[in-house]
Formats: C-alpha cells, structure tokens, sequence
C-alpha cells in the first residue's frame, strides 16, 4: 500500500480487475440476500448459481458483470460462515436506537460484507472496503441508510484497521 492509502484494488491493477473485484461485492449481497430469503438453502449450491447462471451473464435484459469469483465465493462464504461473531461486531458499532435487528435485511447485508472483509482480508485496504460498500448501498437505497452504512463501517474500520487507515 502506498502513503495514499490506494491499494493494488485501486491504483495498480488495470480498471477491469477493479470492476469485477465490485461486481464481486455486489453479488455476494445479492447471494447473501437469497439465502436470507431461503434459509433452507446450501451456500455453496447459492454460490455456484451465481458463478455459473448469473455472474456474467445476461438474464432478462440485464447483463451481470464478470466478477472476481474468489472474492465473491470468499465474501459470501465469510459472511455465513462467520456472522455470529460479525453481528456482534456491528451491533457494538450500532447505536441503541437502531439495533441490528431493526436493520433492513439488505444494509444489514452490506454492512456484514463489508465488515467481513474489514476483518477477514488484510490485502484490501479498508478505504476500498468503505468506498465499495457505501457504494453498494447507494445502489438498493436513496434515504439516509448509505449514511448508517457508512458511519457503521467507518467505526469498524477505525476499530479492526486503525493502522491502515
């Protein structure tokens, strides 16, 4: 990582790694919300289908992304794999009036993404991880939730990366 705080995510890597490192981010909520939705569900049967029906491809008019599959099966598998200790994480960077439970399904998603991957991948800086997430939740919402992510995610980062921020 350079003075500025830019990472290979950002500064090295030719603008199409960067693209499918956020279409990856993406669709791991995208994932992550259909296995909220479908409890019953296999994370490794959702991962697939996302690899090989959604990511990349067109379906109904839409074109997915190519997305970095790594990065994608890491972020969703992550999250479920640790969302216990994350939720508890979160919940002490919340404020009393907004428990995690209050949350909408998706900012809760974005917010456990983001905060797995502020916990759990050292190779991303975390002003990449804050940018992509609140990105992300721009894209599902127009009021105040991009600020709560945000604010959320900056007390996280502060918390778990302090020394690269």
């Amino acid at each position: 990582m350079n003075a500025a705080g830019a990472d290979e995510d950002q500064r090295e890597q030719p603008s199409g790694t960067v693209r499918r490192r956020s279409v990856a981010r993406l669709g791991a909520v995208q994932a992550l919300y259909q296995l909220a939705l479908n409890p019953g569900l296999g994370v490794d049967s959702v991962v697939g289908e996302f690899i090989h029906h959604r990511l990349g491809r067109e379906i109904d008019g839409e074109v997915y992304g190519e997305a970095d599959e790594a990065l994608f099966g890491d972020l969703v598998r992550g999250v479920m794999r640790h969302r216990e200790r994350l939720d508890q994480t979160i919940s002490a960077a919340l404020s009393d009036e907004w428990p995690l439970l209050r949350l909408e399904t998706i900012l809760r998603l974005v917010i456990e993404a983001g905060a797995y991957e502020l916990a759990h991948r050292p190779d991303i800086p975390p002003r990449v991880t804050l940018s992509e997430y609140v990105a992300i939740a721009h894209a599902f919402f127009d009021g105040k939730e991009p600020a709560l992510a945000n604010g959320v995610l900056n007390r996280l980062a502060r918390a778990l990366r302090a020394a690269n921020l």
